[in-house]
């Protein structure tokens, strides 16, 4: 027998977020999430998007045996923000069974009735620096750490109960020279009329405590602006921004970390640090000292590095800042022998930043897609 319930018991909740490391067990695509840090996602007193979010959590049984999982999330910030009425899911993960899948859809649909609510979308987090999308291309790619892999089966589950496109997702895998070329040449010319014209410098970067003054202003003031227009975000706020500050600081690289000034001020920054799936895959999702070891390992040596943000405040979008993070990164990627660069994900509207990949060797190697369905 089938059962749907709302996961409230200690046993419950265990089993929420262990589903993961269960159906993806031996997976060499998936970077496993700690279990810790999604249970930390999950709860009021950690996460600051509980100051305008909701968010309910279901499990599904089989003869006592769990079998799917799903979260509904209620984010009234990005609601106001965008006139729309929608609940969003998120955490979907279930055995390749219709009636479950259904099931599962069925309880955040009857929430979001409930509500008021008149569209579901999803997958999606409580921010954009929460895992989304659904998988949709690239099953047989080495997934980011801060990006969520799942079965070739779930887009058809999902799309059987009537869900469409909303929004797609891509991720490029970046060819890297392996000397200065013509490309950075170019970028440093650009960076270097960007400086002389406006003003603009380099922080320069040794340590982590010389970009930790700068990191709360470059999550809160120039990825707010410069992220605002894009699908499915809404300003994230001090607590939110802490978390992730803290998640910079386990990977930090400081030829990986770039942050563009302005009159002492942050104009624009790019975030980049090795690819560190293998490891994770060692800890799936519990730290260990073997896991530990090996996520160092992955920081220590490596050939792929993973570009998880990038932002440039709207004033100086045109003015040369992104050269100058682009041109700073290309030389320390081939100072330090890199041979890809993998992108997070990118909507497939936003031109601006995939431009900024015209001039190399590129493919998108993966695609992601958030789904909608009226009520």
């Amino acid at each position: 027998m089938l059962a749907v319930k709302e996961a409230l018991t200690k046993k419950e909740l265990n089993d929420f977020f262990a589903l993961p490391q269960i159906l993806y067990r031996g997976n060499r695509y998936n970077a496993p999430s700690f279990i810790a840090e999604e249970k930390a996602e999950f709860d009021p007193k950690i996460n600051g998007a509980f100051e305008f979010c909701i968010a309910r959590k279901f499990v599904a049984y089989r003869d006592n045996k769990i079998v799917g999982r799903i979260a509904g999330i209620f984010n009234q910030k990005y609601n106001e923000k965008k006139n729309v009425k929608q609940v969003r899911f998120t955490r979907f993960d279930c055995i390749y069974d219709f009636d479950v899948a259904r099931a599962l859809i069925a309880k955040i649909e009857e929430w979001a009735q409930f509500l008021g609510m008149n569209e579901i979308i999803g997958p999606i987090g409580f921010s954009d620096m929460d895992k989304q999308g659904m998988l949709i291309e690239g099953f047989d790619e080495i997934d980011m750490y801060v990006t969520p892999y799942n079965h070739a089966y779930y887009p058809v589950l999902i799309e059987k109960l009537g869900y469409k496109k909303a929004a797609d997702w891509v991720e490029y895998e970046i060819k890297i020279p392996s000397s200065p070329d013509e490309k950075l040449e170019k970028l440093e010319r650009i960076a270097e009329i960007a400086m002389r014209r406006f003003g603009f410098t380099y922080l320069e970067v040794k340590k982590y405590k010389d970009i930790g003054p700068y990191i709360m202003e470059a999550l809160t003031v120039v990825m707010n602006e410069a992220f605002a227009p894009l699908y499915g975000v809404a300003p994230i706020n001090e607590r939110q921004a802490k978390r992730e500050a803290d998640m910079i600081k386990l990977v930090f690289s400081p030829d990986f970390t770039t942050a563009v000034m302005k009159d002492g001020r942050v104009a624009g920054y790019g975030f980049m640090a090795p690819n560190i799936t293998r490891g994770m895959q060692v800890c799936n999702g519990k730290l260990s000292i073997h896991g530990i070891l090996a996520i160092l390992r992955d920081l220590k040596k490596y050939d792929k590095v993973d570009f998880y943000s990038i932002g440039v405040l709207e004033a100086y979008q045109s003015k040369g800042v992104n050269a100058m993070i682009l041109a700073r990164g290309l030389k320390n990627l081939i100072k330090n022998k890199v041979k890809y660069v993998y992108t997070g994900p990118e909507l497939e509207t936003n031109s601006k930043v995939q431009a900024q990949w015209d001039a190399f060797e590129k493919r998108i190697h993966r695609r992601r897609r958030c789904y909608s369905k009226t009520l």
